[in-house]
Order: structure tokens, then sequence, then C-alpha cells
């Protein structure tokens, strides 16, 4: 028998929430981001529930083929752009667009489009020129983008390919505060309207832009995590309708009764304040529960909260089953799913779910369903 840990990816979950974005978001572009090997969820599992998609955006370029290689034929956007040449011919060969971000870049792209000559009606890559409107990340800065915009623009209206777009990065849109992350999404908003040229389209919106603060997401919008039914925040993935597309199970391999004054795991952390049972899982940091996971953080048995209780170990967690009675060996335990949002967790560990996703080990199978 193997060992009950076990991931189960739910398609149906995905397809959802693609279709939940598309209604916030009226006509505008959907494009949800794949990267992280679709954020821990595997891209070949998840690839058959993204149909419903108008494009698709990734980091590396192994991955963009991958998926013009399973039958992806809509657009794919590099969310980082090419690295060195031979990507950007790559890109070329399989038909990818691509974000240029920094001079350099932009000037390979000029070049490019200098020696590449489109036939009319044949493909031709669409650059994303993005700039840095607050997130201090990547982009162009406001002192030089103008610029590069009317670099871009010449160029691409001169070799016939198509029409750029602007893209920046909202920095501010989940945090608690909405009263604060609107007019914060709104600012970022009215700095790239200002550089738009009027032809060209807007990219700005992440999933937090998207789940709260649609009016500024422009006209192609990037769904993240929101796809795979965890939240941005600051209201829980529920709240917009969105459904968990990863649950995470396993079962009880041991009942300890312990008394008052004992204590339980590495480094005696967890200390009984009455008599006790603890329940040990098969499921510990090895397998990508974060191990800094504090006392408290629920996991569900038998429809109820059952509390980590101790230190996570490399292959074990323990939990308190006191108020559970019916709790026993081989009895199912949710890490997270639908009874236990991962955002949860991730609120009780000090992360986000972004975060507890992507971390899945390679030792968990993985089964998926429709």
């Amino acid at each position: 028998m193997p060992r009950p840990i076990i991931a189960t990816v739910h398609l149906t979950a995905i397809e959802h929430n693609i279709l939940t974005i598309k209604g916030l978001l009226a006509n505008k572009v959907c494009m949800p981001v794949v990267k992280a090997n679709a954020y821990g969820h595997g891209l070949g599992r998840v690839f058959s529930a993204l149909g419903k998609a108008d494009a698709l955006a990734i980091l590396e370029i192994d991955g963009a083929i991958a998926l013009r290689q399973m039958g992806w034929t809509k657009p794919i956007l590099l969310l980082e752009g090419c690295f060195d040449s031979s990507d950007m011919q790559a890109a070329m060969n399989w038909q990818l667009d691509w974000v240029v971000h920094r001079k350099d870049q932009l000037d390979q792209v000029l070049a490019l489009a200098n020696t590449h000559h489109v036939p009319a009606g044949a493909w031709a890559p669409r650059i994303f020129l993005k700039i840095n409107t607050g997130m201090n990340r990547l982009g162009f800065g406001l002192r030089d983008a103008q610029v590069a915009i009317g670099a871009l623009e010449a160029c691409t209206a001169a070799k016939r390919w198509p029409t750029p777009v602007l893209m920046t990065h909202f920095a501010n849109a989940d945090v608690p505060d909405l009263d604060r992350a609107m007019p914060a999404a709104r600012a970022q908003h009215d700095v790239l309207m200002q550089l738009k040229p009027a032809h060209w389209q807007s990219s700005l919106g992440n999933s937090a832009g998207i789940l709260n603060c649609t009016a500024w997401v422009g006209d192609i919008a990037r769904p993240g995590i929101a796809v795979y039914g965890a939240s941005p925040g600051p209201r829980p993935a529920s709240a917009y309708g969105l459904k968990a597309a990863m649950h995470l199970h396993s079962q009880i391999l041991a009942i300890q009764q312990v008394s008052a004054g004992d204590r339980v795991g590495y480094g005696s952390r967890w200390q009984a304040q009455r008599d006790s049972r603890i329940a040990v899982v098969a499921c510990g940091y090895a397998d990508g529960y974060p191990r800094h996971a504090p006392d408290g953080t629920p996991t569900g048995v038998a429809g109820s909260v059952a509390p980590l209780a101790g230190r996570v170990s490399m292959d074990m967690l323990t939990i308190d089953v006191t108020d559970i009675p019916q709790a026993d060996v081989g009895m199912p335990v949710e890490l997270w799913g639908d009874q236990i949002a991962v955002d949860d967790v991730a609120r009780h560990c000090g992360t986000i779910a972004y975060e507890l996703l992507c971390a899945l080990a390679p030792r968990v199978p993985v089964q998926v369903k429709g």
C-alpha cells in the first residue's frame, strides 16, 4: 500500500475560476498565468482546463514550447522577456510574444524587426512594453518611457508588426485596506494611460487587480493565483466565487493519548493543557507542508477542525483530535482543500497560498479529476 498522502487537482475548478474571472472582465482579454508549473498544479495536468482562456502567460521559454507542443494555438506571452538571442529565435520559431522591460531588450527587438521581414498577413510577435509605475521591480522608468514607446511604435508600424501593448504591474491591489488599494491601483493606471498611445492596448491587472480593482485592469488581464482558487487578498477566495483547484489529503497513522502537561514533537513546543488525543498524520515538510507552521494551524478531520499540535517534522505532523472522538487510525485528514482553505493555512504560517501550492514536493502523488 502506498503512503496515504495525495494531492488532487480538480480541472472543473480551474475552468470555473477562469469563467468567473472572465465574467468580471466582461469583454477584456483573459490571459491566465501558468508560470511555476501552473503554480504547482502541473502544466500538463491542467492544460485541458485552460481552453476558455484567450491567451496564456509564462516565464520560461521551455514551458511556452511545451504549451505549443500540447496543442495551444492562441497567444503565449513570455513575462520576463527573452533572456538571450537564442530565446528570441525560439520565440520567433514558436510564435511567442514577449515582454520588453529594459533598453538592451528594446534594442534587440528593434534590430530583429529591421532584419525580419513580415509578409502581409504573416505572424509577427506582439511586444509588451513594461513601464515601472511604482512597483520598482521591472520596467522602463517614467523618464525613459516616452522614448521607448516612440521607438517601438515607429518600428512596429514600419515593419507591419502587431501594435504593442503597454504594461505595468499593480503593487498594492491586494492590501487589506481596499480604501488604500483602489486609489493606489487607479494612480498606477492613470500614469500608464497618460503614456499610452491611443491605438495601443494596456495590461495592468494581476489577480488582486481583477478581483479588487476591476475598473483599472486595462485591456488584457493577467490572473494568476485566482485561476487556481486561492485569494490574493484581502477577502477569502470563496467570497470572490473561486473554487480550490488543489486538495491535499492524508490519513491518521496513529493516535497517542497524552496527559495534561505532556509535550509533543521536536523541541517539546506544544504542551497539553488537558488529557488529550493526538493524531499523527502522514505529511511533513518533505511533502511541502511548511515546517514553520505554528500550533493551531487548521486541518480537517471528520468535518471538524483539528489544530496542529507540535512542530512539523520531515514526514509527519501531529494534530489535536481531543474534541473529535470518532477520529481514528486510517481516517482522512484534509491539509487544504474545500474545508480548509489553503489561504487559511498560509495565513497561520505567515506566508501566502502561492508559496504553499508551488512547494508541493515531487514525492507527493497527484491525481487529476475532471
